[in-house]
């Protein structure tokens, strides 16, 4: 499986007619993905191919740019995927944590790439209904706007939890970091976004 190529991936995409037998219990087709099964390995990819190329899309900014990414997250899939465990992450989790690597390896590349914020860990929680009242007075159509304007880390959490719906636990996977550095970024970026809420409306 290792000597898959970019034009190999690309090409899985046209044939989920054939996938019917497949089932479509995810760790099922990750099983049979890491036992070398290429009708397992094409279901993955149909299943994840939009919501991949859609979280690099918004984190690069750029159509061509995201694809391109897209089609390296899944070349490295089937390259590592043999060395997946169920125990230590969720495989969707595991799965953007690649696609995130290669971003951040494509913004080093362009040095376009901004350090890690170091957060301290909240002493308490922050409230469900907190997040919705913040994440609610963002109209859709300009939530890319406004998490665009808030340092990447910050960007990175509020799409992982506002956009794609990850729990704090899958987010902090995906980014290497602990829960509580989650929640304390999710903080920062909703209180950041609340303070423009009242710049704008004064």
């Amino acid at each position: 499986m290792n000597g898959t190529t970019c034009g190999d991936v690309r090409t899985v995409r046209t044939s989920g007619n054939q996938l019917s037998a497949i089932s479509g219990d995810l760790r099922v087709l990750v099983e049979r993905a890491k036992a070398g099964r290429r009708e397992a390995v094409e279901a993955l990819y149909l299943e994840h191919f939009d919501q991949v190329y859609s979280y690099l899309a918004v984190t690069v900014g750029n159509r061509q740019d995201a694809e391109d990414l897209t089609i390296q997250t899944f070349v490295r899939m089937i390259e590592s995927i043999d060395r997946f465990e169920w125990q230590s992450t969720p495989f969707v989790a595991w799965l953007f944590r690649i696609a995130r690597n290669l971003a951040i390896d494509h913004f080093r590349a362009s040095k376009r790439w901004e350090p890690s914020e170091q957060v301290p860990e909240p002493r308490g929680s922050l409230a469900p209904s907190a997040e919705e009242q913040a994440l609610s007075r963002v109209d859709r159509r300009g939530v890319l706007e406004a998490i665009g304007s808030l340092p990447r880390t910050q960007q990175q959490v509020l799409t992982l939890k506002f956009l794609f719906s990850f729990s704090n636990a899958e987010a902090a996977a995906i980014l290497d970091k602990t829960e509580g550095a989650v929640k304390a970024l999710q903080h920062r970026a909703l209180a950041a976004l609340q303070q423009r809420e009242l710049v704008l409306a004064a």
